[in-house]
This record gives C-alpha cells, structure tokens and sequence, in this order.
C-alpha cells in the first residue's frame, strides 16, 4: 500500500491540472504548456539580483523580461519544487535553474579547492607516519622472520577504518593525476588481436577487389588475364613503362583541345582524382584485350562507372601505341643468325617469317566502307596487318591496319617491310601468301601438309 500511495504522490507531482499557452524561454528549449501538462512554467523572480543571476544562468544576457516571461520545470531539481497546499507547483525561496541542453541536464559537482586538498594531504600524511612507526615497532618485538610468515596479522594491524577511508579519500581527490597500470601480458594480447584482425581484414579486402594484387601469387591466372606468362615478366614490362605512364594524357582531354586547337601539356593524373592505381589501370586494359571483356563488366568487377572504363581503354590504347610505336624492333642479320634454331639449318638465310592476321571489327554504316572492310575468309568485316616474326620467334615487324578486303600482296607492298629485305636474305610465307614477283629476296614456302620429305628442300625454293 505505501509503494501506490508513494507512485500516486508522485504522479501528482508531476501532473499539473489543465494546459496553459505559456512557453519556455530558455534557449534550445521547445517545452510548451499548451499540449505539455506535465511541465509547470515559473515567472521571474522580482529581486534585480536574484533575477540577474537567472538571466546568467539561462544565457539571456540583455533579455527583456516580461511578466508572460516564463522557465519550464524542466530547468530546476526536483527539490526545488513544492506543492502548495492549494495544489500548485511554487519554488524554494531563491532557487535558481541549473538543468540545460548544454550540460546534459546534469548538475556538475564542485571540485575541491587547494587548500583542502593540501588538508587532506597533510593530515593523511601524518596518520601514514603514524603507521609506520608502529609497524617498525611491531617489526621490532615480533621479529623479521614473523612478520615475513603472517601477513595477515600485518594487515588486520594496520587497517584501521579512519586510515583506510582516508586511502580512498586520496584515490578520490587525485585519480585525475594517477597513472595507470594496465596489465602487460593484456595489453600484449590485444595489440596481437588487432594486428591479427588488421590482417584478416587486408586479406579481405584483397579477396573483394578485382586487381592485380588479387591475381599476383598465380602464375596461371596472370597468363589467363593478360597473356603475360608470368607475373614476373608483367612486372618487368611495367618496369619499362611506369617512368612515362604520368605523362599520359587522357584520351577525352585529348580530344576536348583537339577541337578547340589547344595544346594539352599537362598530365592528366594532376588534374583529376585517380579512382584506380596505374597498375590497376593497366591490368584492366589487359584484361579487355586478353579475355574480351565487356566494358559493363569491367565497370562492376573494379567498382568503377563504364564510362571511366571506355576512359582508360582509349588511353591506355594511345599510350601503348605512341611508346611501343615508338621502339624499334627489327632485328638485323647478325642477331637472327645468332639465335638461329637448329631446325632451320636448311634455311639459314631465313629472316622472318611472314603472315597476315585478321581483327573483326564493327560493322560501318556505310556501304563503301562495309565493301572495303568485308572479308570472305572471315565473313566479316576485318581489319588486316603484316605481321613478322623471327625463327627464334619474337616478333621484329607488324604494319599499320588496313581494310580487310585488301590482298596479301598488296599488303605486303604497302606494309614497308620490303624496304629492310635485302638480297642475301630470305623470307619464310605460307603457300597461298603471293609475293615472289615483288620481292627481291628469296622466298620459302613449307610443304605442312605434304608427305614427301625427300623433296622438302625443293618444294620450299
């Protein structure tokens, strides 16, 4: 029964009878007595400086005060309220708010001063003095080998109630100034668990992203990816190539001063925010090439928009063909014949081995141009180049693109590649590539399919 008629008390407390239109004044406080009934709204004191200490308090600093003026109850502890004996909620005699936003609505406790920490210091001093003595005493008539045998009697002679409350009262006052000491063997244990989950955490992260970190402990998914056979031998082409790769120029940069006749000279990585690393752009470009990817797919595999992928292709497209364009690699008599394999000692002059290759390439809108690029042995529209290779097999010589209707002859004319055939050397075709009566050196033709090795010299002359 005393538990209800405490709680009723207590809602009787809090409730006031009926709304009223009055509102808060205290800053950030949107407390209204018109839908709020709970709250009770208090007028201003009358005194000037009881007054003036609320306005500092409120943070109203040249506030008018009216007599609609009003401060929530919200502001003020619950002893400083009372109920009248007509039932309305009134103020201890020169209360003040103390309850804001600002402070969490929480009443700091007051530190304390100096002089009474120097007190307490001076008096807890002494009764620790005190201790000793006695405990020297005790040391004294009891001998060393006892007190070395029985702490416990050490303790319950020493802990007297007054000392031990004046211990506490130490720790209390100055826990602010205390250092503490956490456990090593802890403080060992949870730095090897964020190490640990740092490390989790990187694996991760490397497991999710589509790159080259992701791919460089397999050999055989580097050679999938971007036909490279090794990680290794990537690693030493972009060795080659990474001191010129912050001078690329992005290809939409490119075209933007093509058309309006200016000079791009400014590399492009300055200017805008990288959304991948080099090297991750130029896996990426292998990957488009090596697998045929599409540039949707790329988009969602490295987290990118398909429009920075078409970026980076077209880039990285220019770039590759400005500086590998730009590097020689014909190779002369000397180095051939220095490599030469053991199964062309029959053909010993043999310089390069020629042959055409096709790339599909969209169909054009144009009719002309559909005529031109069509193929009959792809049955498509092609783009065709010379390509070259030496008997060792590297690759010394590959001419421009050109429509995929064009001959092997023609091509071979228009390639360039006759001008570095001399007389004394001789090239290596395919039977159906015709280009004897428009080369001055010897050509061999193998016979793959044909079974009289007898005649092999003859039939290659």
């Amino acid at each position: 029964m005393s538990k209800i008629r405490k709680r009723e008390d207590r809602v009787k407390l809090q409730r006031a009878e009926g709304g009223n239109t009055h509102h808060c004044c205290v800053p950030l406080c949107t407390a209204g007595g018109r839908f709020n009934k709970m709250l009770s709204f208090h007028c201003f004191p009358k005194d000037p400086e009881l007054r003036a200490q609320w306005l500092m308090e409120i943070r109203r600093h040249g506030f008018t005060v009216t007599t609609s003026s009003r401060v929530c109850s919200r502001h003020f502890e619950t002893g400083d309220i009372f109920v009248s004996s007509s039932g309305k909620r009134c103020l201890q005699p020169k209360v003040v708010p103390s309850l804001f936003h600002w402070n969490n609505f929480s009443k700091k406790t007051e530190r304390p001063g100096v002089l009474e920490h120097r007190v307490k210091y001076e008096t807890i001093s002494g009764e620790i003095d005190e201790l000793r003595l006695q405990l020297g005493s005790y040391q004294s008539t009891q001998g060393l080998q006892r007190f070395a045998t029985s702490p416990d009697e050490i303790r319950d002679y020493t802990s007297d109630p007054a000392a031990e409350d004046a211990q506490q009262s130490v720790t209390r006052d100055h826990d602010y100034c205390s250092v503490p000491e956490p456990s090593a063997a802890a403080a060992e244990d949870l730095s090897k668990d964020v190490e640990s989950l740092r490390k989790e955490i990187q694996e991760l992260r490397v497991q999710r992203e589509f790159g080259l970190q992701r791919f460089a402990g397999s050999d055989t998914d580097i050679q999938f990816y971007t036909r490279f056979p090794s990680y290794n031998h990537l690693m030493a082409f972009w060795v080659l190539i990474e001191p010129c790769i912050y001078k690329m120029i992005q290809d939409s940069r490119a075209k933007s001063a093509a058309n309006t006749d200016e000079e791009v000279l400014t590399p492009a990585r300055t200017q805008t925010r990288q959304l991948l690393q080099p090297v991750d752009e130029f896996f990426l470009f292998l990957v488009f090439l090596s697998v045929g990817l599409k540039e949707r797919d790329l988009a969602h595999r490295f987290n990118i928009h398909q429009s920075t992928v078409s970026r980076i292709i077209a880039t990285w497209t220019s770039f590759l063909a400005t500086a590998l364009g730009s590097q020689c690699i014909w190779l002369t008599r000397a180095e051939v014949q220095a490599y030469l394999p053991k199964e062309f000692k029959d053909f010993s002059d043999t310089q390069v081995i020629l042959d055409c290759t096709e790339l599909r390439c969209q169909t054009p809108s144009s009719p002309l141009l559909q005529s031109e690029t069509y193929s009959s042995y792809k049955s498509h529209c092609t783009m065709k180049a010379l390509v070259g290779i030496a008997p060792h097999g590297p690759v010394t010589f590959i001419s421009d693109l050109y429509a995929g209707s064009v001959s092997d002859k023609e091509l071979f004319k228009q390639s360039g590649i006759a001008e570095k055939l001399t007389e004394d050397m001789a090239v290596m075709v395919d039977k159906g590539f015709l280009i004897t009566d428009c080369c001055k050196c010897k050509v061999y033709r193998p016979p793959f399919l044909s079974k009289q090795k007898k005649n092999q010299v003859k039939e290659t002359q």
